[in-house]
């Protein structure tokens, strides 16, 4: 509740049964990455129907009309949306009927220099509905499929317009594709269930429908998924790595797996590294759920401090960040926790979380602990300041809403009201993580982009790597 919001999920299947309703089990499963709009579309052999919707997968996507979507290929959607952005036209799978057949397009990521190949379409004569990277991407593939009548061609070549991050999953007539962007900035899991393969942003998915787990997409690969098999197109030209630091430290569910390294056990890790970096004496240590709660019990574990659960999360009221003013936001904090009294009354506690953008939830969070009698309140932070905008995905874009580019450590610590405030080290995060730093985007921790971002000044080791490698 208290960290960066993201983008999207996606999913696709291809088995010898109707898609539907496997993939709505699906897009629940992977929720929340996005709880806006979400939305199917599946190939019933002639063209691609739809259902789409906004609001939660249970609101948006009725079972009933889900059961009337009938085809063995389909794919899937999941959307968070900034302020501005929650139109239905905004939902996704966007779909489109070509003089070669229906195309059916589903995006998890942002595009970079979606403004420049935007101007470039419209040029060529082309019109737009929204602002979104999603009909960009299939009016790229429309006209690349023009030219060469081949999907994989047509998605290689779009792949070469396309700067920033993307998942994909990509429909063409009864054909499946996941693509996944040269950088891996977000994650996409190929898995096996009875009866078909399936493609989807976190391998919890194929969990919940009783899969197994075959590989991840890598980097700059497109995958074509069948009912007997999957086929690979590797990336033809040797790229450096840049996936989201964060997939691990938040926005992944605890119980997936990105790049062969497990969600929990990060986490778990990032605890285990605050404990030794950030101690306390404190009486237990207790997370901001349901964010925290893997860094706390690693914490605990590592210091050998007992483990408590401090606050009652309400999992039924409204999201505190889309909230238009502070004193919404925080009436909203109010209605989302409470903390458990007998539980923290007199105690001096340690409450660990996953990261701090503006501060102002762990403020609220603090003052309810303080009048519920706590003692002492010390905060301890699974993730280094963040002090960059993300361009990639992720709802951070300007730099004056980090609170860690306006005051030290210490004057967060007191503008929070705590006692004591500790971050993990970035060289701890990236010992948690278990990945080499090249191989990670670091961007809103160190303020170094792996893509040339426009307006951006700095750029990335991995740019410089890129640019001495071919040219």
């Amino acid at each position: 509740m208290s960290g960066p919001e993201h983008s999207c999920g996606v999913v696709g299947i291809s088995a010898d049964f109707d898609v539907a309703s496997a993939m709505h089990t699906a897009l629940m499963i992977i929720q929340h990455r996005g709880q806006e709009s979400a939305g199917l579309s599946t190939f019933n052999g002639q063209t691609i129907e739809s259902v789409k919707g906004n609001g939660l997968v249970t609101v948006a996507l009725p079972k009933e009309e889900v059961k009337g979507l009938l085809g063995h290929v389909g794919i899937g959607h999941v959307r968070y949306a900034t302020a501005g952005n929650k139109s239905i036209a905004y939902a996704q799978p966007i779909t489109v009927t070509t003089n070669f057949g229906p195309v059916a397009v589903a995006h998890d990521g942002e595009i970079t220099n979606f403004a420049e190949l935007k101007e470039k379409c419209m040029r060529g004569g082309s019109t737009f509905l929204t602002e979104s990277d999603g009909e960009l991407i299939i009016k790229l593939v429309a006209k690349y499929m023009n030219q060469c009548n081949d999907p994989v061609k047509a998605i290689r070549a779009v792949m070469g317009e396309l700067d920033g991050s993307y998942a994909l999953v990509v429909m063409v007539g009864g054909r499946l594709f996941g693509v996944r962007d040269p950088y891996g900035f977000k994650p996409l899991s190929i898995g096996k269930v009875d009866g078909g393969y399936m493609v989807v942003s976190e391998t919890a998915a194929i969990d919940s429908l009783r899969g197994d787990f075959v590989r991840d997409v890598e980097p700059g690969e497109i995958c074509e998924i069948t009912r007997d098999m999957y086929k690979t197109y590797p990336n033809p030209v040797q790229h450096p790595r840049a996936t989201c630091m964060f997939e691990w430290v938040y926005f992944a569910r605890p119980d997936s797996v990105i790049d062969g390294v497990g969600v929990y056990e990060v986490r778990r890790n990032i605890g285990r590294v605050l404990a030794r970096e950030c101690p306390a004496d404190v009486d237990f240590v207790m997370p901001v759920p349901d964010s925290g709660r893997a860094h706390a019990i690693g914490y605990a574990c590592e210091a050998g401090i007992p483990y408590e659960e401090g606050f009652m999360k309400n999992r039924f009221a409204d999201r505190t960040f889309i909230m238009p003013t502070q004193k919404e936001r925080e009436f909203a904090v109010s209605m989302k926790m409470n903390p458990i009294k007998k539980t923290v009354e007199g105690k001096r506690i340690m409450i660990v979380d996953d990261s701090i953008v503006r501060g102002t939830t762990l403020k609220k969070l603090v003052a309810m602990l303080r009048k519920a009698g706590a003692r002492e309140v010390h905060v301890r932070i699974g993730c280094p300041p963040v002090i960059a905008p993300c361009y990639y995905g992720v709802d951070m874009k300007t730099r004056d809403e980090f609170i860690a580019n306006h005051y030290s450590v210490e004057e967060i610590c007191g503008i929070i009201g705590a006692d004591s405030l500790g971050y993990i080290s970035y060289d701890g995060l990236i010992e948690a993580i278990g990945i080499r730093e090249g191989d990670l985007c670091l961007a809103c921790i160190n303020g170094k982009y792996p893509t040339i971002i426009p307006g951006e000044v700095h750029r990335s080791q991995f740019q410089s790597t890129l640019n001495h490698d071919f040219q």
